[in-house]
């Protein structure tokens, strides 16, 4: 039972939440089903990583839930503002025309991940090499465990900084708020993937889809070496970076994981929103 689930896992999640998520609104259903379906798919990552588990001590609470916790709700709930606003955004876009209205829902989704995913990949990318963009993404970095949250836990600031890079082609070309809510619903649920603590046997898909086996590479503490795997959604913009990187010699397990030259970085919810601001003891160009 537990190898079906580690091979299932993945395309259960991405066809069974994200498909299923398609198939409700292009048959008519209400873009406000995304939330609860959004709360089962967190619900069946926590079941499967106890199910399934990568790293069994990554399950346990660290003293770090409810912080994860406070970041999801506000980053979901700011999210879910700059949705809102996508209607009135669209009206001001200045080539509407170029939206693909008449494509089916599934592969006006699609073209919108591909095109976020660029965005989100270079912003994730100069995150690493500017100074002042890595202070506010070393919040994401200094977990210590890799579970499905961690995903969620970005300084707001970062956050807001990766969906407009994401984002604005997308409204520029006069995204309809449908397709914003199903994108919106399909970055929640890779960023589950992401850093999922689920043991998932995903195959060739590494190659392609970047899920845990392939982000964990990314999450190294030492040095630069985390320096890889930026895509969201795919490898396709690492590979043009040159930054695609996977090793099957190489496990990323406990104490692999965080900021290696900062062991001392807050781990309070407040006190991780403060401290890109602060003066950094070290520039982020010494990551070591």
């Amino acid at each position: 039972m537990r190898g079906l689930l580690r091979l299932a896992y993945a395309p259960a999640m991405l066809l069974g939440f994200v498909g299923g998520a398609i198939w409700l609104v292009a048959t008519g259903r209400p873009v406000w089903v995304l939330p609860p379906l959004l709360l089962a798919a967190i619900l069946l990552s926590f079941l499967a990583e106890r199910a399934a588990p990568y790293e069994p001590e990554w399950n346990h609470d660290q003293g770090d839930r409810k912080r994860d916790i406070l970041h999801a709700l506000v980053n979901e709930a700011s999210y879910g503002l700059t949705l809102a606003l996508v209607p009135a955004l669209t009206l001001l876009a200045p080539f509407p025309g170029l939206w693909p209205h008449a494509w089916p829902l599934w592969l006006q989704v699609l073209m919108a991940i591909v095109v976020a995913d660029a965005g989100i990949t270079l912003a994730h990318y100069l995150s690493h090499k500017v100074e002042w963009l890595w202070r506010f993404h070393a919040v994401h970095h200094s977990v210590k465990r890799l579970y499905g949250f961690n995903g969620l836990m970005k300084h707001p600031l970062h956050q807001a900084i990766e969906t407009t890079a994401g984002a604005t082609p997308l409204i520029l070309a006069g995204m309809p708020l449908q397709v914003g809510m199903l994108l919106g619903f399909a970055v929640a649920i890779q960023l589950l993937l992401q850093h999922s603590n689920v043991d998932m046997r995903i195959g060739p898909l590494r190659h392609v889809l970047a899920l845990a086996p392939v982000h964990r590479f990314h999450h190294q503490r030492d040095g630069h070496v985390g320096d890889v795997n930026f895509g969201l959604f795919t490898t396709l913009w690492d590979r043009l970076l040159g930054t695609a990187m996977y090793d099957k010699r190489r496990r990323i397990g406990r104490g692999d994981v965080g900021i290696g030259h900062r062991p001392d970085y807050p781990t309070g919810y407040v006190a991780q929103l403060v401290e890109p601001f602060r003066k950094a003891p070290r520039a982020s160009a010494d990551r070591a």
